[in-house]
C-alpha cells in the first residue's frame, strides 16, 4: 500500500540526511572551503553567503567521522558566532540559520527530560481541515523547569520514544519552508494553512522550527515505512509539540 504520490516519496528521502558524524579535523576545512565557495563572485549569492549556502556549510559537522558535534568544533562555531565580518557576510536569513544550527547542535550526547504524548484531538479538528495530513499523529510535552532545553539529542530521543522510529537529523527550518514542506504533501490549502497555524501557535515568536525524516520496518506496516516530522520548540526550549507524517508504505 502507498499513501501520498510518488512525488512526496521522492520529497521525504530528499529529507533523509547522512548519520550525525562528525570530528573537527576534516569538518572545520570543509566548512572553510564550502564558505569561501559561497563568497566567489561567482557564486549564486555573489559575495554574500545565503541561506542554501551555510546550510551546505554546516552539513560538514554532521557528515564526517565521530557522532555530533563534538566540542573542538562547537569552539570553533562559537568564534563565528562573534566574528562580526563573517557574520556581517551572510544575508539575514543565512545567519539566523546559523544561529539556529549552533543552538540546537550543541555537544550533549544524554537528552534532557522529554515526555511526549498524544493531543487529544484529531489533525481534522486541530487544522480546520481534512486531506492528506488526517492520519498525521501529533504529540506535544514540555521538559520540567530547570531540566534542560530542547536541543538535538533530546529532540531525537523524544521522537523515537513518542513515535517509534529513529528519526534523523532535525534541521532548522523557517514558516515559509514550513509551508513548502506540508504544501509538498497536500494539495488542500485549507489544511495546509491549518496544519502551520496549529504548529507554529508552539514556537511564537522564537520561529523555533525543525524538520527531519524518518523510515521504519514493522512501524505501523508489515514491510518498510517512511515520512517526516515537523517539531515546533517554545521561546525558552521548553515546550515541544511534533507532528510525524507517513509518506510512503508498503
Amino acid at each position: 500500500m502507498k499513501t501520498l504520490s510518488m512525488k512526496s516519496l521522492v520529497g521525504a528521502l530528499m529529507l533523509f540526511s547522512a548519520p550525525a558524524f562528525a570530528d573537527s579535523t576534516t569538518s572545520i576545512p570543509a566548512f572553510e572551503a564550502s564558505i569561501t565557495a559561497a563568497k566567489s563572485a561567482s557564486s549564486p549569492g555573489g559575495t554574500t553567503v545565503l541561506r542554501s549556502e551555510i546550510r551546505n556549510a554546516l552539513d560538514a559537522f554532521l557528515n564526517d567521522v565521530g557522532y555530533g558535534v563534538d566540542s573542538a568544533e562547537r569552539a570553533y562555531l562559537t568564534t563565528r558566532l562573534s566574528d562580526t565580518p563573517f557574520q556581517q557576510s551572510m544575508t539575514g536569513t543565512a545567519a539566523k540559520y546559523f544561529a539556529d544550527f549552533y543552538e540546537v547542535n550543541d555537544t550533549l550526547l544524554t537528552g534532557y527530560p522529554l515526555n511526549l504524548y498524544p493531543v487529544t484531538q484529531t489533525p481534522a479538528v486541530l487544522f480546520g481541515a481534512t486531506g492528506s495530513f488526517s492520519s498525521a499523529r501529533i504529540y506535544e510535552g514540555y521538559i520540567p523547569n530547570g531540566q534542560g532545553v530542547a536541543n538535538q539529542q533530546t529532540l531525537g530521543e523524544a521522537f523515537s520514544n513518542a513515535f517509534g522510529p529513529q528519526a534523523s537529523i532535525f534541521e532548522p527550518i523557517t514558516v515559509r519552508e514550513l509551508i513548502g514542506q506540508l504544501s509538498a504533501y497536500s494539495y488542500n490549502v485549507d489544511e495546509v494553512e491549518g496544519a502551520v497555524a496549529y504548529i507554529t501557535a508552539i514556537s511564537r515568536n522564537s520561529n523555533r522550527l525543525y524538520r527531519t525524516g524518518w523510515s521504519c520496518r514493522g512501524c505501523g506496516a508489515p514491510s518498510y515505512t517512511q515520512g517526516f516530522a515537523i517539531a515546533a520548540v517554545s521561546t525558552d526550549r521548553r515546550f515541544v509539540r511534533m507532528m510525524s507524517v507517513t509518506t510512503y508504505a508498503d
